[in-house]
């Protein structure tokens, strides 16, 4: 499984370094010096950011997938470009898709449909702000607004339903079908990492396999999608439950890959369908 050729726009030449590196001095009078040294100092743990040291109008940022969403654990990409009269207009922001939608907000293309990127004309008060904007609110935002527990209402159409019966039930499927997408990221990702995070993405999936396999069992044996930190009692739908088990086998092929140990054994199998024979 492969990455699309929109997966890599921007793709920094030769080498990248942690945010946590500050600017050259002849490169503080680059519009992306501040935003280095703000996020330096402000990024949340679950958001890693490098910059291209050979471009300075370039970075790529890691999202990890929340608890309590059809993403977590995931590993979500973006690539950031800045335009020379940034701030004074929002940033360029391309998602690695590998091709697939798992988001109303995030196309296939890679395209990232937000207000403050001026790709959606949302609220005027969401839409980018040159005196006030950062990228610290823009990468937080696509983390807690997008990359949320039921991204279906992220759909303007859909939003109007959120609540109802049928609207509750649409988005149920949605999230099923987003959580399988996001297994199918996790994949791609581990056999084709983003260029400079290739050590960021092992070690992620080493750490964490056990708990994405554990999150992956509950699935199978019948809790709802984004509920394992919940507790809920509520069962899965059939087909949920096998199309997670059958592509947790790959899944796992890959946590192999990276040397974690004892995981084969400890794959639940598909459930079983029991028909009534007593007629």
């Amino acid at each position: 499984m492969g990455m699309s050729t929109t997966d890599q726009p921007w793709g920094c030449p030769n080498s990248s370094s942690n945010i946590t590196s500050k600017p050259s001095r002849n490169s503080s009078s680059h519009p992306r010096a501040p935003v280095e040294i703000f996020l330096e100092n402000n990024l949340p743990e679950t958001i890693s950011v490098r910059a291209c040291e050979s471009r300075m109008d370039l970075m790529r940022a890691v999202i990890i997938g929340a608890e309590g969403t059809p993403y977590h654990d995931g590993l979500f990409f973006f690539d950031i470009h800045f335009p020379d009269n940034y701030p004074s207009v929002p940033p360029m922001v391309h998602y690695h898709s590998g091709g697939l939608r798992i988001n109303p907000n995030l196309y296939s293309s890679g395209k990232v449909c937000s207000s403050l990127l001026g790709t959606w004309n949302g609220n005027p008060r969401e839409q980018w702000l040159p005196q006030e904007s950062t990228m610290l609110q823009l990468l937080v935002s696509i983390q807690a607004l997008i990359l949320n527990q039921k991204p279906y209402f992220n759909e303007p159409a859909y939003e109007r339903t959120k609540g109802t019966p049928s609207g509750e039930a649409y988005s149920k499927v949605y999230s099923e079908n987003v959580y399988i997408s996001s297994l199918r990221t996790m994949v791609y990702g581990m056999r084709k990492s983003p260029k400079h995070f290739e050590e960021f993405v092992r070690s992620h999936y080493f750490e964490r396999a056990h708990d994405i396999l554990k999150a992956a069992n509950g699935y199978i044996d019948g809790a709802p999608v984004c509920s394992i930190v919940k507790g809920t009692s509520q069962v899965e739908s059939m087909k949920f439950r096998t199309e997670v088990a059958v592509f947790m086998k790959t899944v796992v092929d890959e946590f192999v890959k990276l040397g974690v140990n004892e995981l084969e054994d400890i794959l639940e199998p598909p459930p079983v369908i029991h028909t009534d024979t007593s007629r």
